[in-house]
C-alpha cells in the first residue's frame, strides 16, 4: 500500500520565500566530454533552514495543496522515480534534488518576479502549491522535455502559506542527463518555460534580464589580453588575470549570474568526473561568509529580525555517476548519496541529517 504524505507546507526553504526573506542561490551545470554533467548550486538563507538528506523511494504517494491550502484538495501522485535532495525545517519536501533518471535542480528564490496561476475552483484538483514544483518534477519526470510537456496541463496556484503570512515565490532550475537544461518560471500568472543554453541561473531580475545582461560583458575572457602599444611603449597588465577585468564581484543576483557564467564557460573540457571535482572550486566562489550580509528586522529581507544570510550549504550532482555529494556551514565534509545506498522501492521517506 502506497504511503500518503499529509503535510502542511507552510514553511520554506531560503530559494522559496517571498520578499520576507533574503535571496542568494547560485546554480551551473558542467559537461564532461564522456557526456556527462554536474550540477552545483549555493543555498544561502536569513534565518537556519535545519536541511537534511530526504530520500524518496518510488511508489511513495503525495497529496497536492490545492488553492485553499489543503493537502488532499490538489493534485496527488504516486512518485515514479527515487528521488534524493535537500529539504528544509523537516518537511517533506525538496528545495534541490536529483532523482534516478539524471534529473537534477533547484528552486530559488525570485520575490520580486514570481507570480502564480489562479485556478477556478473546479481547476484546484489538477493544481500544487508553488514549494511542491520541484518535488512533483523530480519525482514524475526524467527529461526536461516531459517536464515541458507536462507543466501546461497543470496548475501552479497561488495558496498562502500560513507559517509566512504569504506566497512562496520561486523560479525552477532542471538539468537532465541528455544535456539539456531548462528554467521555469510563473511571471503575471502565466507559466513561462526558457530552454537555458547557458546553464547558469541565480535570482530575480526575470531569466530573460539576464540573458540580455550577458552582452554587457561579452569583453570577458578567460584567456589573458597582449600588452598594449602606443608609440612604441609597452604598457601591460600588473598581473595575469586582466582578460577577467570588470568581472562583477558583489553578491547581487546580476554580479553571481555574470561570475558563475563566465567560470563554467571558461571551464576547460574534461571528463565528467574531473568536472565534478572542478565544481566544488568554482562554487566556493559563491560562499557567503558569515557577517557578510547583515539583514536588518526593517530589511525587506530579513524576515523581520536581525539575521546573517550566509551559505548553509553546497550541492554537487553527477548526472552520469547518479551521486548526489552536499557540504553544510558547519562541516566542509562532503556526504556523498548514490541510488545503489539505499532501497528505493521503500515504504517510507529516509533523513539524514547534515554533517555539523
Amino acid at each position: 500500500m502506497f504511503k500518503k504524505i499529509n503535510y502542511l507546507l507552510c514553511s520554506l526553504t531560503s530559494c522559496l520565500l517571498g520578499l520576507s526573506q533574503a535571496q542568494a542561490c547560485t546554480s551551473m551545470v558542467l559537461a564532461g566530454t564522456d557526456d556527462g554533467r554536474v550540477y552545483g548550486r549555493t543555498m544561502e538563507f536569513g534565518i537556519p533552514l535545519k536541511s537534511a538528506i530526504l530520500k524518496t523511494p518510488r511508489g511513495y504517494a503525495f497529496q497536492g495543496v490545492g488553492i485553499d491550502g489543503v493537502p488532499g484538495s490538489g493534485k496527488t501522485w504516486v512518485a515514479k522515480y527515487a528521488t534524493v535532495g535537500a529539504n528544509a525545517f523537516g518537511l517533506p519536501l525538496y528545495v534541490d534534488g536529483m532523482n534516478e533518471a539524471g534529473l537534477a535542480g533547484g528552486l530559488l528564490n525570485a520575490p520580486n518576479t514570481a507570480q502564480y496561476q489562479n485556478p477556478t475552483q473546479e481547476q484546484s484538483s489538477n493544481s500544487i502549491a508553488p514549494q511542491q514544483l520541484l518535488l512533483y518534477a523530480l519525482t514524475n519526470f526524467a527529461t526536461v522535455q516531459e517536464v515541458k510537456e507536462a507543466l501546461p496541463k497543470m496548475f501552479v496556484n497561488s495558496a498562502p502559506l500560513k507559517e509566512w503570512g504569504g506566497v512562496a515565490k520561486a523560479r525552477m532550475t532542471l538539468h537532465d542527463s541528455q544535456g539539456k537544461s531548462l528554467v521555469v518560471e510563473y511571471l503575471e500568472g502565466k507559466l513561462v518555460m526558457t530552454d537555458n543554453t547557458i546553464g547558469t541561473m541565480t535570482n530575480d531580475p526575470a531569466f530573460s534580464w539576464h540573458l540580455q545582461n550577458i552582452g554587457n560583458y561579452v569583453n570577458l575572457s578567460g584567456t589573458d589580453k597582449a600588452p598594449l602599444t602606443v608609440n612604441g611603449q609597452k604598457f601591460t597588465a600588473a598581473s595575469s588575470g586582466n582578460g577577467m577585468h570588470g568581472l562583477p564581484g558583489s553578491f547581487l543576483s546580476p554580479d553571481r549570474f555574470i561570475r558563475v557564467s563566465q567560470f563554467a564557460l571558461n571551464t576547460p573540457a574534461a571528463t565528467t568526473a574531473i568536472q565534478e571535482s572542478r565544481a566544488w572550486h568554482i562554487m566556493n566562489n559563491f560562499d557567503i561568509p558569515f557577517g557578510a550580509i547583515h539583514l536588518d528586522s526593517s530589511s525587506g529581507y530579513g524576515g523581520g529580525v536581525n539575521s546573517y544570510e550566509f551559505t548553509e550549504w553546497v550541492v554537487v550532482a553527477n548526472l552520469k555517476s547518479k551521486t548526489y555529494s552536499i557540504r553544510s556551514f558547519e562541516n566542509p565534509g562532503i556526504q556523498k548519496v548514490t541510488f545503489s545506498d539505499w532501497d528505493l522501492n521503500g515504504k517510507s521517506l529516509q533523513s539524514t541529517a547534515l554533517l555539523k
